[in-house]
């Protein structure tokens, strides 16, 4: 299986005429108010740091750089050939590796894993910007890419955030410019339940490690001038056996 051809358009197209300026992209916060934390959470649940690391939904590359910095190999990942050129571009120094990779494609996520062994994942707001038929299989994606010995933390927006963007999309000025772009490539984000996240990587086969709550902070600000916050929450996953949250 594989995601469909409007789906890979629209995020060519997203991506194409997305600005190359850091921050320029509602979702591409600097990483000391993302990966960073993040990484927190996630690095006492490693059982092996010197493993790989892939960004699956690497974009342009922002969180990939800062990860590079702290792990021995980092490769980002995503659908869009237009986001790895532009992660490719930012990243003069190669301090990480970028490829294309349909996270719905089995057998191109198991030629990965083959490339690179067990690896430890992150991933950021890739299940509900999936389409509901490809989510169980990015679940799946992950699970081959941990294996035995890798981890995955996964970070999505909660049901709550659907509440705080259409209230962004109704207000008196209408949606802020840079969430624009997203309807505009029909890219608008999907529901997720919240009972319905955890539940697709116990069924690929993963236990979950640790679970929690941290809001996804966005590079928009109200009209107050306060930061934009989505409700999120996070898990740390690993293969089945490994000790459960």
């Amino acid at each position: 299986m594989s995601v469909t051809s409007r789906y890979r358009d629209a995020w060519e197209g997203f991506w194409r005429d997305a600005p190359a300026e850091p921050g320029g992209v509602i979702w591409d916060a600097e990483p000391a108010v993302t990966a960073e934390r993040h990484l927190a959470l996630f690095d006492p649940q490693l059982a092996d740091p010197e493993l790989p690391l892939v960004d699956l939904g690497c974009g342009n590359g922002t969180q990939t750089r800062f990860l590079a910095d702290r792990f021995a190999r980092v490769l980002g990942v995503d659908l869009s050939t237009a986001a790895v050129d532009l992660a490719r571009r930012g990243d003069p120094a190669q301090r990480a590796e970028f490829a294309q990779l349909d996270a719905t494609d089995a057998k191109a996520v198991r030629a990965l894993h083959d490339r690179l062994g067990d690896a430890n994942v992150y991933v950021r707001g890739v299940i509900h910007q999936s389409e509901s038929a490809d989510r169980s299989a990015v679940a799946e994606a992950v699970a081959a890419l941990v294996g035995e010995r890798g981890r995955a933390f996964v970070v999505e927006p909660a049901a709550a955030a659907k509440q705080v963007l259409t209230d962004l999309v109704r207000g008196p000025a209408g949606p802020p410019p840079k969430l624009r772009p997203v309807f505009d490539h029909g890219l608008a984000p999907a529901e997720v339940t919240d009972e319905a996240f955890a539940g697709l990587f116990h069924s690929a086969g993963l236990a979950v490690l640790a679970v929690g709550e941290m809001p996804l902070l966005l590079t928009e600000f109200d009209p107050a001038g306060s930061r934009i916050a989505l409700p999120a929450h996070w898990l740390v996953v690993g293969a089945d056996g490994a000790q459960r949250a």
